[in-house]
């Protein structure tokens, strides 16, 4: 689905193996994943055989800035397992120096625009925990509506998990209603 794409201030691109020691250090800074596993540090050996490879093959995309070279997180557009392919998920994890900078919405929009307008999409939607207004803001910024709260059984119960989890979506005539202010 993707190659590289460019936004005014990032690349994304596809991840690749060398981009191990960035997503090493990113899955283990424990204000990152407060709101994903409460901020438990993962090995390095899980994070490089199993969840490198994995997002490999998903085809997430690996943002860095075009200025510096610097790595900055990680975004992803693409169905869920068993889901209909013209209504993918977006995802993000960024840095801690690097938010509160816009790269999230600007990835975000830039993801969201090139579903509309070359993939065909119907609908894009995004889901956080309730608790998380960071990630949240970031979807409403991007002209997502809050769809529903909704309760899951996760593994581990973090800070905040009995308010559940909230989904956002765009679909596609919002999205053409926006594209034309």
């Amino acid at each position: 689905m993707h190659s590289y794409l460019e936004t005014g201030r990032l690349t994304l691109r596809p991840l690749t193996e060398a981009d191990a020691d960035d997503l090493v250090e990113l899955h283990n800074d424990p204000d990152v994943m407060r709101y994903l596993n409460g901020g438990k540090p993962t090995p390095r050996a899980v994070i490089v055989g199993e969840t490198l490879p994995a997002f490999i093959r998903d085809g997430y995309l690996s943002a860095v800035e075009r200025e510096t070279g610097e790595f900055v997180g990680w975004f992803h557009l693409r169905a869920p397992k068993g889901g209909a392919e013209d209504e993918p998920e977006l995802g993000y994890r960024l840095r801690k120096m690097c938010w509160g900078k816009g790269y999230a919405t600007e990835g975000s929009l830039a993801l969201i625009d090139k579903a509309f307008a070359e993939l065909g999409t119907r609908r894009v939607f995004a889901r956080t925990m309730t608790v998380n207004r960071g990630s949240r803001r970031v979807m409403e910024k991007c002209g997502l509506r809050f769809v529903r709260t909704f309760f899951e059984d996760w593994p581990d119960v973090i800070d905040g998990s009995d308010q559940g989890d909230v989904e956002y979506e765009l679909v596609r005539p919002d999205w053409a209603a926006q594209a034309k202010r």
